[in-house]
């Protein structure tokens, strides 16, 4: 559902990906997220050309009536505007401030509310854990309530590593957002197993790295060690859901199995990740079990 894809040109869509996604999820009765409706990058080539603040500013209003307005009654919760933030808090620098000012995250929720009224609207972005990001979203959400614009809840993206989850961050961000009267998601949920270039942090898919042995350590199999932390890993940080499991809406993973993940080739290309529950055969891990055993009072 991101633009590249669903609109690559100016009155070109392609529906046809999003509408065999949408059927399934209803086939299945499963809760469906649209991600996402507006976004920085992975935007169609015509919008990055786009010159006039006229222009895109009909280009959002028509690509989010569009698409949002098409799944209204069947999509259950959209990101509408996804990483917006810097990681200090203040607004990225994007063709969408550059043309439209800081007013254009208001007015995408304001043309989702209208198009898809009945659905959820959040705000979604990596790190905003952290304080000073966290403190940015707190920012911006009680903005878009003072001019009367619907926020629903915030997605926290949990693309977080086995080396050092930050736990405490994650907590107050739970009490800190829920505080709001915001729901509270965990999305984009994968942890990985290998070292970040330059201890990287975030998730911005424009950057990438070169392999190397260094880089790609676990080439033909976990090792059991590190298969113990990733296991503890999910563990605690399961621990701390269930615990706070009446202010969490949901939590989603960024794939299904270990061979899926887009981690295999984020930062670096070519490497061999072990983010997810299962592994590369679809067999749950020993991480699975342990998060399937705890119990409603950790």
């Amino acid at each position: 559902m991101k633009c590249e894809v669903i609109q690559p040109g100016w009155d070109d869509y392609n529906f046809g990906p999003a509408d065999r996604f949408v059927a399934y999820g209803r086939k299945h009765n499963m809760f469906i997220v649209g991600h996402t409706l507006i976004w920085h990058s992975q935007l169609s080539a015509f919008v990055k050309n786009i010159r006039s603040s006229d222009s895109l500013r009909l280009f959002m209003k028509n690509h989010i009536e569009k698409v949002a307005g098409r799944y209204a009654g069947q999509i259950n919760s959209w990101d509408v505007v996804n990483e917006a933030l810097n990681e200090d808090g203040s607004l990225r620098k994007s063709i969408f401030l550059e043309k439209l000012g800081p007013d254009y995250i208001r007015l995408a929720f304001e043309l989702a509310a209208r198009a898809a009224p009945n659905t959820e609207l959040y705000y979604n972005d990596y790190n905003i854990e952290q304080p000073q990001k966290r403190a940015g979203v707190i920012a911006m959400v009680k903005k878009l309530r003072e001019s009367g614009t619907r926020i629903d809840g915030i997605g926290i993206q949990a693309h977080w590593s086995i080396k050092n989850i930050p736990l405490q961050d994650i907590e107050a961000s739970i009490i800190a957002y829920s505080a709001l009267g915001l729901k509270v998601s965990f999305t984009e949920l994968d942890l990985t197993c290998l070292p970040n270039p330059w201890d990287l942090t975030g998730s911005d898919v424009n950057q990438n790295y070169e392999n190397s042995p260094f880089m790609n350590p676990y080439p033909s199999g976990l090792p059991d060690s590190m298969q113990a932390k990733l296991t503890k890993s999910y563990e605690d940080l399961f621990r701390l859901f269930v615990r706070y499991k009446d202010r969490i809406e949901r939590v989603t993973f960024w794939g299904v199995c270990d061979g899926q993940s887009w981690l295999n080739n984020w930062p670096v290309r070519g490497r061999t990740n072990y983010p997810l529950l299962f592994d590369r055969n679809c067999k749950p891990k020993p991480a699975y079990e342990k998060v399937m055993a705890l119990s409603d009072n950790p």
